[in-house]
């Protein structure tokens, strides 16, 4: 009788914990996936979902189309190592420590993958990296060395380098699906994919070299004279005009005497840099690559003693523009392999594929290339999400959202509470109502990188939908722009006949946010 009351114990108490082993799977199966995929500096104006008139990109146009595109998506610091910081954490540049590329991210905070993997989901992170330490809260790391090379990478697995023989954009895409394969598809993950391009010296692989033959059109800002504005942008050393011949132009030394462009910091040796970048090369990548780029050198040595300056320059931006958009297409292409991937596997339906980059970029607005203004074109950012259970197709949502608001959607779509100290916004109510009364009126944006790459003055300033107001602090000068009436930002208002009251209400709106977001006064 012992024994028979022994046994139905034995079984009553298999029976409980089967149950509850099986509610905990039932669970996690009921959690999505979140893919994310990053880039770095890809500008909305080259993805077609946005404008259509510079380059064709069908994978990325699949998310927005599918799920929600965000017209109003901006960064809160634009630059790559801050923004990645403001992704982890959820909070503002001057909370998580990292203000500029070279500081050192400190990994013990807390952050969305960390909180991810206390309820159950694997976290894995593949490609760029860039924040000085190891990553942390990750299951699975396999991280560019740095800023990464384009070509034959170095990368760092979960603590040892390995080298990798290709182009950086396939291989990222390549670990990537390897590392799903081990994977227990019956568990929850979030798999954050970070390629490096299409970040400057933009080295595409060589099979898009033949790409974008004919002349692109020159944005409608290109001859900006910042006739308006503060002395900052024109203090920028941004210009395409200034340019290296050698890293950006891929010169060879012969159709040029000497590289004396500033290109963006005078110390810098770009020859060098541009020597080990081919370096880099197999004898069959520098072969493919030498057969393209021999023409451009011919054609420039050909055509440089009767150029103006103005045929120079616009030669310098096509050159720019079309190895730059040949890093998107790499890009693209990959994005579509990694659906590929999530089709064959059955795992579209039940994951959350968010797209966007740390920052957007300038192609030739105002002249320019890079980032780092609180101009549109590179404080706006690409951001699409995609998750059939929550999100209707070709839904659009106009409010002002930020990277900020990241980490509190990837742990809400979980089901995770969110911390009280994160400052950004879940952007899942969205999904069911884009438009929404109650949203944001304002974000607030800060640059702290001053003395650095570039020469772009700090500063910061408050957007809303109608109107934006820059403040450089360090030489100080106010910036206030209409953007309804001048969307292209070419005509600064501030101070000017027919604006008081708008501009008073910035700067009180500014103040606000200040106290909002924990700042000191400069």
């Amino acid at each position: 009788m012992k024994i028979q009351l022994h046994f139905f114990i034995f079984l009553y108490c298999f029976s409980i914990s089967n149950c509850q082993r099986n509610n905990v799977v039932k669970e996690n199966n009921a959690r999505p996936n979140i893919l994310f995929i990053f880039t770095d500096d890809h500008a909305k104006n080259a993805m077609s979902v946005y404008h259509d008139q510079l380059i064709r990109t069908p994978h990325l146009d699949r998310i927005g189309e599918e799920g929600i595109l965000f017209n109003r998506a901006y960064v809160t610091n634009s630059i790559c190592g801050p923004s990645r910081a403001v992704i982890l954490t959820g909070k503002y540049s001057h909370i998580n420590g990292f203000r500029k590329n070279g500081d050192r991210f400190d990994g013990s905070q807390p952050t969305f993958p960390k909180l991810l993997q206390q309820v159950g989901y694997h976290t894995a992170v593949v490609g760029k990296w860039h924040l000085g330490t190891p990553p942390t809260g990750f299951d699975y790391s396999n991280i560019l060395i740095g800023q990464g090379s384009y070509y034959n990478p170095a990368m760092i697995e979960n603590g040892d380098t390995v080298k990798h023989i290709g182009h950086s954009t396939d291989i990222v895409r390549q670990l990537t699906l390897s590392h799903l394969d081990t994977l227990n598809k019956n568990s929850p993950f979030c798999l954050m994919v970070q390629f490096k391009a299409p970040h400057r010296n933009w080295m595409p692989h060589t099979r898009y070299l033949n790409l974008f033959n004919e002349d692109l059109p020159l944005p409608e800002t290109f001859y900006d004279d910042y006739a308006t504005r503060s002395p900052a942008a024109k203090n920028a050393d941004m210009r395409i005009e200034d340019m290296f011949m050698s890293l950006d132009m891929k010169l060879n030394r012969g159709a040029y005497v000497r590289d004396t462009a500033s290109g963006g910091w005078e110390n810098f040796d770009p020859e060098k840099s541009w020597e080990n970048h081919l370096n880099r090369m197999t004898p069959d990548q520098r072969t493919a690559w030498d057969a393209h780029f021999q023409k451009v050198n011919e054609h420039y040595s050909e055509k440089k003693d009767s150029w103006t300056e103005k045929e120079l320059l616009e030669w310098k931006y096509q050159r720019y523009i079309k190895d730059y958009l040949r890093c998107v297409k790499s890009v693209d292409d990959n994005v579509g392999h990694i659906f590929d991937y999530f089709e064959n596997n059955n795992l579209l339906d039940n994951t959350l594929i968010v797209y966007s980059s740390d920052q957007g970029f300038y192609l030739g607005e105002h002249g320019w290339y890079d980032k780092r203004f609180m101009y549109e074109e590179s404080f706006s950012t690409p951001m699409a999400m995609r998750f059939p259970k929550k999100i209707k197709p070709r839904s659009v949502c106009n409010e002002l959202v930020l990277n900020l608001d990241l980490a509190p959607t990837f742990l809400d779509i979980a089901g995770v509470e969110i911390p009280a100290d994160m400052q950004g916004k879940s952007l899942v109510p969205l999904f069911s109502k884009p438009q929404n009364d109650k949203w944001r009126e304002a974000i607030y944006y800060h640059y702290y990188a001053h003395n650095s790459w570039h020469l772009v003055q700090r500063h910061e300033g408050v957007r809303t939908k109608s109107h934006k107001l820059i403040y450089f602090y360090d030489q100080p000068a106010w910036e206030l722009y209409d953007l309804q009436k001048d969307p292209t930002e070419i005509n600064n208002q501030s101070g000017q006949t027919g604006y008081a009251d708008v501009e008073i209400d910035l700067k009180n709106k500014l103040k606000e946010l200040r106290i909002k977001y924990q700042l000191q006064e400069n």
